[in-house]
């Protein structure tokens, strides 16, 4: 995490992932009632990350049909 926020900085880091953080944590804390910290803790990261690939997913779609020839990132 660390590296990651160092690398990109901390703005861009809030501008990417804050909206599936923010959804994330929604989600954890209404429906994950596990009984362990631990558990409702990776149940939490995993979703974040789960929300954040799928949507860095579409939008890199998303941009690469209106940039028609685009050479790929």
């Amino acid at each position: 995490m660390y590296t990651l926020l160092r690398s990109v900085g901390f703005r861009t880091f809030l501008i990417q992932e804050a909206p599936y953080l923010t959804v994330a944590f929604l989600i954890a804390s209404l429906y994950y009632k596990w009984g362990s910290f631990g558990a409702e803790a990776l149940g939490f990261l995993a979703t974040w990350f789960a929300l954040s690939a799928v949507g860095n997913f579409v939008v890199d779609r998303v941009r690469g049909d209106r940039s028609q020839g685009a050479p790929p990132r």
